[in-house]
């Protein structure tokens, strides 16, 4: 049985005062680098970018990190990816505090984590 963590990079990003309001693509680039060496216990981690943040990180998959590209609103994309997940069986977990997506989430099948859970593992 695989694993899958989405994360909501826009809300991850968002939760560190460093500064990433003012290079929005750097920081999807450092959080995209930092997952690929975490320490987090999944098969697959898939990157959810959406608006300025995709400059920072071409969509495609970097050994176990796939990074997706929102064509229009992040959650809605989160959503799609988590249904995709459960559909297919397995462990599927989320990264956001965004409570609507938590809970539109959990209809699909998934369960979510803080940002804080993986800043911390970073």
């Amino acid at each position: 049985m695989s694993s899958i963590l989405i994360v909501d990079g826009a809300n991850v990003v968002g939760a560190r005062p460093d500064g990433w309001w003012k290079d929005r693509a750097g920081a999807a680039a450092r959080l995209h680098e930092q997952l690929l060496v975490a320490d987090v216990e999944f098969d697959v981690v898939v990157l959810v970018l959406e608006g300025q943040a995709k400059g920072g990180v071409r969509a495609g998959r970097d050994a176990h990190v796939r990074t997706v590209h929102a064509p229009k609103d992040g959650d809605t994309t989160i959503l799609a990816e988590a249904r995709k997940a459960a559909e297919r069986g397995g462990r599927v977990v989320v990264v956001t505090a965004d409570r609507a997506l938590d809970a539109r989430v959990h209809g699909a099948g998934a369960t979510t984590l803080s940002p804080t859970w993986l800043l911390s593992r970073l």
